[in-house]
């Protein structure tokens, strides 16, 4: 009756053996430490950490050791002090465009602990410490790129409608078409409209000549805004993960505003310069019949744009662009069969392979560039006030004469590196950003407060958890002991859950295994009060206990099954903060389900089930 089968018993203590194994990385703390990475073109190896070694050496800094892992190095310290005093220095020995310096936390897991897959669980960025950005996406530029889109698609459209125009403008989100004859105005109102139902096409009355503007509707503004900002947060999301700061939260807020939030960062420079420095590729047409030199001078073609190769040769380019890097969905770096220097292996998608199959069929024997745009969004002091300015970097990188047909699969050459092609292959990767951002609020929480803030919720859990140890022990004597040592294996059981799933766990976590704590013993309370109940009927000790355990489950179920409904809308509807709650409540009630009923039945199987007439201590 009271009796579990050897399996059940060897299951449980597994379950209890396994969970305290993924719990300990936990004990073993963080290190201080200072993260070097590296630029687009340089690489991190064994002679910048002798560099490094030598440099803190001299400046006579004491650091734990030196790890090189994944093309980025991590110096570890024991004080804080030691680690900003180190970033200071190594910022001043290594040049910040060819290296990124940051602060970071490293995890202490032994090596045999990691072997297992065992690692510590996140600490959100109340907990850890590390850098908070609010970030606005500009979605007038994003109505503006699209209009363009558009314009580029319905000039080919009124060619192929032999309809004449004179001129195309994108101008305070209007896109605006002339035309010397009213006859041809019609005709592309007709085509227009037939082709796009998504527009809407009106006659400006009031300009010289016939014209039309053309806007997009409602429901497209927004679904073109809405894809734009998911756009973005994917792009930040995978950037940010590519780039090895770890544990980032990446959401929405409203519906232009995205918050970034990178524990462990203590610097903001680096974060921004993180976040701020996007990348894409443009393909282009070279224009090899005007003459380079003129464009220098100043004269550049209506149909041309000047750019410069990154060895410092001017090239005119086509202002029509052939394909971006939108339509990259995969890219690897390589190296070049042919000439054995380092390539990019790129996929276009579906859409990106039939414009470049088309465009490079009609070009065969023509040049085509590669260029790669880097922006920068920099704060400059202008009249005493500070304005976020917008640059972009262009630089060609590759120019090559079409040879064949082009498709869904080339290669980008001309590269300087393999960690230039590493690199360009993590932003094409990453994706480029749908529409520009800025960085409207940033707020640095320092190590010193998260630690408070850890310090103050481990004393919240230890103080809940003593009080209610004490309660039980007198309350249900040996029984609450057996209650207790449920409620130690509940704890162990979620921060063994949390570690494995690397979920990261914030001040609203900590509230939610609170409540777990004093909600996990309310099942052993209903458990022993039926025992109770039933002894006072007259039932055998033994009997008590089953039926205790028999009658009790279906309140408990019931009671549980409840919370965890609540638990999971919370998950479902919450954001940031309170889905952090719902998390550890959601675990708390699983596991506690698990400790309360089938754990201490287990130790009260093995105390009283193989006696005739226990006296039972409850």
């Amino acid at each position: 009756m009271n009796r579990y089968p050897l399996w059940k018993n060897l299951l449980v203590v597994a379950v209890i053996v396994t969970a305290i194994i993924y719990a300990m990385p936990n004990l073993f703390g963080d290190d201080p430490a200072v993260q070097v990475s590296a630029g687009r073109l340089n690489s991190v190896d064994l002679q910048l950490v002798n560099e490094i070694e030598s440099t803190l050496k001299q400046a006579e800094i004491p650091y734990k050791g030196v790890v090189l892992e994944e093309n980025r190095l991590l110096i570890r310290f024991s004080e804080a002090d030691e680690q900003l005093e180190a970033r200071e220095l190594i910022q001043q020995n290594l040049s910040s465009e060819d290296y990124i310096v940051a602060l970071n936390l490293a995890p202490n897991t032994p090596a045999w602990l990691r072997s297992l897959g065992a690692e510590p669980m996140n600490l959100g960025l109340d907990l850890r410490g590390g850098v908070h950005f609010l970030m606005e996406v500009d979605m007038n530029a994003v109505l503006k790129q699209t209009l363009e889109s558009y314009a580029s698609d319905i000039r080919i459209l009124l060619r192929d409608k032999t309809i004449r125009y004179t001129q195309v403008n994108v101008e305070n989100g209007v896109l605006a078409f002339g035309f010397r004859e009213t006859a041809d105005r019609d005709a592309a109102i007709i085509e227009i409209g037939r082709e796009y139902n998504e527009l809407e096409v009106v006659i400006d009355e009031n300009a010289e000549r016939p014209s039309i503007a053309i806007n997009l509707n409602e429901a497209t503004v927004r679904e073109t805004q809405n894809l734009a900002l998911q756009q973005n947060i994917t792009t930040l999301r995978n950037r940010i993960n590519e780039l090895g700061v770890a544990e980032p939260t990446v959401q929405q807020q409203g519906q232009d505003r995205i918050v970034v939030q990178l524990p462990g960062v203590q610097d903001t420079a680096q974060a921004k310069k993180i976040l701020g420095t996007t990348a894409t590729l443009e393909f282009r047409l070279v224009d090899f019949e005007s003459d380079v030199q003129d464009a220098v001078n100043g004269r550049v073609p209506a149909n041309s744009e000047l750019y410069y190769h990154r060895d410092g040769r001017p090239y005119l380019l086509n202002k029509r662009v052939m394909l971006t890097g939108e339509h990259v969905i995969n890219a690897a770096s390589t190296i070049d069969g042919q000439t054995g220097s380092p390539a990019v292996s790129v996929t276009l998608d579906g859409k990106g392979a039939r414009i470049f199959s088309n465009i490079t069929r009609d070009n065969i024997g023509n040049p085509m560039s590669v260029v790669f745009i880097e922006s920068k969004t920099e704060t400059q002091t202008i009249d005493g006030e500070e304005v976020t300015v917008r640059r972009q970097l262009p630089e060609i990188i590759s120019v090559a004469t079409i040879r064949d047909q082009l498709g869904k699969k080339f290669q980008i050459t001309g590269l300087d590196s393999t960690t230039e092609a590493r690199d360009l292959a993590l932003l094409l990767r990453a994706g480029a950003l749908a529409a520009p951002i800025d960085i409207v609020e940033e707020r640095t929480v320092g190590p010193s407060l998260g630690q408070e803030n850890i310090d103050q919720g481990f004393a919240s859990v230890m103080i809940g958890f003593a009080l209610v140890l004490v309660f039980m022990i007198i309350w249900y004597r040996l029984f609450g002991a057996v209650a207790n040592l449920a409620l130690a294996a509940n704890l162990v059981l979620i921060v063994a859950l949390l570690s494995m799933l690397q979920a990261t766990l914030t001040m609203p976590g900590i509230a939610g295994i609170v409540l777990t704590v004093g909600m996990a013993v309310d099942a052993n309370v209903l458990i022993f009060e039926r025992i109770r109940e039933e002894l006072k009927l007259g039932n055998s000790p033994r009997a008590s206990i089953d039926a205790g355990y028999a009658k009790a489950f279906s309140t408990i179920a019931d009671a549980n099954i409840t919370t965890l409904i609540a638990a999971i809308v919370l998950f479902g509807f919450g954001t940031g903060t309170i889905k952090g709650f719902a998390i550890t409540l959601t675990l708390g009630i699983l596991t506690s389900m698990f400790t309360a009923i089938v754990g201490t039945r287990m130790v009260i199987n093995l105390v009283y089930g193989r006696k005739q007439r226990p006296k039972l201590s409850i």
